[in-house]
């Protein structure tokens, strides 16, 4: 699953450590979350999406076997 957290992020010009405040997680969960390395939990989504004031679907883009075709 890729994901537009890093670009977000970054657009909004706040650090990894402030994000991972806000969402109440390591910055290790952050910077997993942006390599694509860790799916998040449907509550984390939401509050990513909240974050950025965006839909989950517009941080998130599912490909391959994550689709159900």
């Amino acid at each position: 699953m890729k994901n537009f957290i890093r670009e977000k992020r970054n657009f909004m010009d706040i650090t990894q450590e402030e994000l991972s405040l806000k969402l109440n997680v390591s910055r290790q969960t952050v910077i997993s979350l942006e390599k694509g390395k860790y799916k998040p939990s449907l509550v984390l989504a939401h509050k990513l999406a909240q974050i950025f004031n965006c839909r989950i679907e517009d941080l998130f883009i599912f490909e391959g076997d994550e689709n159900i075709d």
